[in-house]
């Protein structure tokens, strides 16, 4: 049975409840279409970014960065989701620099010699975009003072909120849906910048899928945001359209990388 893994955005019920429902709607029309022995639920048990060089992949949502670096050839695109929420253009979208409520600092300058949260380094949103902020204000490689990694976005909010880091860089989906559904969380901290923007989350597909699938799963993803069955599906998700991009358009990822790299280090 072929693997579907939508992982991303499911960190609130309402949220995990609504991709539940998003799946439902294409495994029917995959079924419809003539694709068999379809998972009747979106698997969660394989950690996200496993799921997305196994061999058995149908679906799945990873982030730009990872695919431009390490997923491309290995992988197919199948579309980019478009999202109504402040930060987003289109499929581009941005992240958010935060500190806490009351925190003197007010500006990137001021986050110099600062200790800087990210959920991973191999992410876009929380590291990549972040490093490309700061880059123009690096002396000798170096900005922040000292760099902890809290393994996810919510992570990152709350070292912020805490006291334990002074800055973390929070994709504009995440915030959005941290404010609409966990609004707790946001409390304590405030938006003093935003980064570039730059590609969003694509979903994929294994690397020898048939085009003839890839087409069938854009198919699908086109109608889930067509029918009128998933208004308050796509209301819940912020979804209102797909992309078709290519791999060139995540290259630019990339290019962010090579200006700032050095400029994130402590």
């Amino acid at each position: 049975m072929p693997l579907a893994s939508i992982a991303m955005y499911v960190t609130s019920k309402p949220l995990a409840d609504a991709t539940a429902e998003l799946w439902s709607f294409l495994r029917r029309y995959l079924s419809q279409a003539g694709l068999t022995d379809l998972p009747k639920t979106l698997d969660r048990t394989v950690a996200y970014d496993e799921a997305w060089l196994r061999p058995d992949l149908l679906l799945s949502q990873t982030c730009g960065y990872p695919f431009a670096r390490r997923l491309r050839g290995k992988v197919r695109l199948v579309a980019t989701p478009v999202y109504d929420y402040p930060g987003c253009d289109g499929p581009l979208m941005r992240s958010f620099i935060i500190v806490r409520t009351e925190s003197p600092l007010r500006s990137l300058e001021d986050l110099r010699g600062t200790t800087a949260a990210i959920n991973s380094p191999d992410s876009n949103s929380g590291s990549n975009l972040f490093r490309a902020a700061v880059a123009p204000l690096a002396r000798e490689g170096r900005f922040f003072g000292r760099i902890i990694e809290t393994g996810s976005h919510g992570g990152s909010i709350a070292a912020v909120a805490e006291g334990r880091a002074d800055s973390a860089a929070i994709d504009c989906v995440t915030y959005e849906n941290v404010r609409r559904f966990d609004p707790g969380h946001l409390e304590g901290v405030r938006i003093i910048a935003e980064t570039v923007k730059g590609p969003g989350l694509p979903f994929i597909t294994s690397g020898d899928a048939s085009d003839e699938r890839v087409l069938l799963l854009r198919g699908a993803l086109a109608a889930a945001v067509k029918d009128p069955s998933l208004v308050a599906t796509r209301a819940t998700l912020g979804l209102v359209d797909f992309a078709v991009l290519s791999e060139a358009d995540y290259e630019s990822l990339l290019s962010l990388t090579g200006e700032a790299l050095p400029q994130l280090r402590a």
